[in-house]
Order: C-alpha cells, then sequence, then structure tokens
C-alpha cells in the first residue's frame, strides 16, 4: 500500500492522465465523457487508484480467501476446487410430471434438486380452493398433501439427494412433509439435506406471496430455523433473499442493507428461542442479484461477505 508522500505522486498521475490521454479520448467520442461511465447502481469514475482507498487499515485487513473475514471468498481456491451446487428450477403442474422431470435432472448429472412451486402452494391453499381457480399448477407444481410429496420424491433417496425449495410463507408445513417423505424412506431426519427459502419478510417488500401479518410470519420463519437446528441438522432452514428486492428496483447497495436488516431480525429472532449462532449461522443460506455490471457485483459481494462474517 502507499505512503502519504506517494500518494501525491498517484494524484499527480492521475491528474496528468484525465487532463491528457483520457481528456483527448473524450473529445475524440464527441459528446462521451466521464458522466457517461455508470452501473446499474450508481456513477463510476473514468479511473481508479490505490489513492481512492481512504481507509487504508481496511485495504490491509482484506485477508486472506477462506478465512476471516472472508472478503476474497469463503474457499481458498473458492470454486476452482468445490463448485456451487447446479440445480435447475422445476416444477411441473402435477406431482407425477415434476417427479418425472426431476429423474430426468437427476440422470443427466444434476446434483440437487430445486422446487418451484405453484403460487396456490406458495399462499397455503389447496388446488380445490376457489381463490386458487385457474393458478393451479400454472407457474410450479401443486402440493396440497404429503402424498403429494411422496409422489414427487417417489424413487428419489432423499438421504442421497439435496432440495431446494422456494416456499416461503408456508415453509414450515412443506419442510414437516419433506422430512417425512425421507422418514417413509428410512432416512432418518439428521440425513436430510436441503434448503427452504422461508424468507417471508422480503415478501412484503418485493414479491408478495405472504399469508399472515409480519410479526407471527416472523414467529412462523423462526420456529422453523430452531426445530432445524435441533432436528435437521443438515437442511438449511432459511434462505435469505436480497435477488427480489434488486429486481424490485434497489441499488447494489440497497440490495445488501435490505438483506440484511431482515437476516438480523431472523438471526435475533432465533437466538431468542434459545438456539446458538453456532448451530444457525452455518446454515443461513442466500439469494443475491449478479448483473451485468460484473466488477460492480465482485465488489459488492466481497463486501457484504466481509459485513455478514463482522455481523455474526
Amino acid at each position: 500500500m502507499t505512503s502519504n508522500g506517494s500518494r501525491g505522486h498517484i494524484r499527480e498521475e492521475k491528474e496528468r492522465w484525465l487532463k491528457g490521454a483520457y481528456a483527448k479520448a473524450v473529445e475524440k467520442g464527441g459528446e462521451r465523457s466521464d458522466t457517461d461511465f455508470k452501473t446499474s447502481s450508481l456513477p463510476v469514475a473514468p479511473l481508479y487508484t490505490p489513492d481512492d482507498v481512504e481507509d487504508l487499515d481496511y485495504a490491509r485487513d482484506l485477508g486472506f480467501p477462506g478465512e476471516y473475514p472472508y472478503t476474497r471468498g469463503v474457499q481458498p481456491n473458492m470454486y476452482r476446487g468445490r463448485l456451487w451446487s447446479i440445480r435447475q428450477y422445476a416444477g411441473f403442474g402435477t406431482p407425477e410430471e415434476t417427479n418425472e422431470r426431476f429423474k430426468f435432472l437427476l440422470n443427466e448429472g444434476q446434483p440437487g434438486l430445486s422446487v418451484a412451486f405453484d403460487l396456490p402452494t406458495q399462499l397455503g391453499y389447496d388446488s380445490d380452493h376457489e381463490l386458487a381457480l385457474g393458478e393451479v399448477g400454472k407457474v410450479g407444481v401443486a402440493i396440497d398433501t404429503l402424498a403429494d410429496m411422496e409422489t414427487m420424491f417417489d424413487g428419489i433417496p432423499l438421504d442421497k439427494v439435496s432440495t431446494s425449495m422456494t416456499i416461503n410463507a408456508p415453509a414450515s408445513v412443506l419442510v414437516a412433509m419433506y422430512a417425512v417423505v425421507g422418514e417413509k424412506q428410512g432416512v432418518p431426519q439428521d440425513r436430510v439435506s436441503g434448503t427452504a427459502q422461508n424468507d417471508v419478510l422480503k415478501e412484503y417488500v418485493a414479491r408478495g406471496t405472504y399469508i399472515y401479518p409480519p410479526q407471527p410470519s416472523l414467529r412462523l420463519a423462526a420456529d422453523l430455523m430452531a426445530y432445524c437446528a435441533s432436528e435437521l441438522p443438515r437442511f438449511n432452514a432459511i434462505s435469505i433473499s436480497g435477488y427480489h428486492m434488486r429486481d424490485a428496483g434497489c441499488t447494489a447497495a440497497q440490495e445488501i442493507a435490505f438483506t440484511f436488516a431482515n437476516a438480523i431480525t431472523y438471526i435475533d429472532a432465533a437466538l431468542e428461542r434459545g438456539v446458538s449462532a453456532d448451530d444457525i449461522g452455518p446454515r443461513v443460506s442466500w439469494i443475491f442479484n449478479t448483473q451485468n455490471n460484473f466488477l460492480e457485483e465482485v465488489a459488492k459481494y466481497r463486501a457484504l461477505r466481509r459485513m455478514w462474517a463482522q455481523i455474526m
């Protein structure tokens, strides 16, 4: 990192560049200027140098990949050594059709499953409810009963396949069904693995598939976190979502802020139930939005990893 003396030199060189080569390029480009540099979240400068890092202690304390505070990644070699879980989000109208699709994906080499539920299921309605009319099976699979869940996973061993479920308000019911399907297959609860989104707070902000008022909904979400911490230790009881809020208009910084506000609320609620931070912390999953401004997204992930490590 630079000393104060070399900061002055860097500033001089940057000013020379801006007034020289860069100014000529702008002039040659006609109407383009440095104000044309922007991402979907904020304007950016045409050039950054070490002098733009105001907090030198922060810069020196980035840490190493795979070590606290994880600014540079959660694994020492990141995804060169261990790929992330790759799953196609899938759910056809009926449990039978979805089961057929799941078996096809697994046979093609997909390592896990990701369930899309239809809107009545996401809102807690049975398929024969009058408010479900016209929506059954349209954007995912309709699951009304334990028998439906058994059909969807028929012939799929739940001790070998991890399942992600995009379900929020009724998450506790669907996770219970999933665990019972495992038991009926002979798989003990401590061998069942997967993730439930269970992030109902973002539903009020951005997505809309909530059932109850916020406080009772938070209670159900935290109850599921506490249950999984003790009974389903390999299951991620919550997947906290910034993705939907970004799609609803947030900047990258706001995405982190709103998501972390929700995350802290969930963690506090779980702690109030006597769950230890060490038990629940490793089982918090995340969904963030990665848009086209690639370097901005890299910077966002570096910042949010560091911040969450310090918060926890």
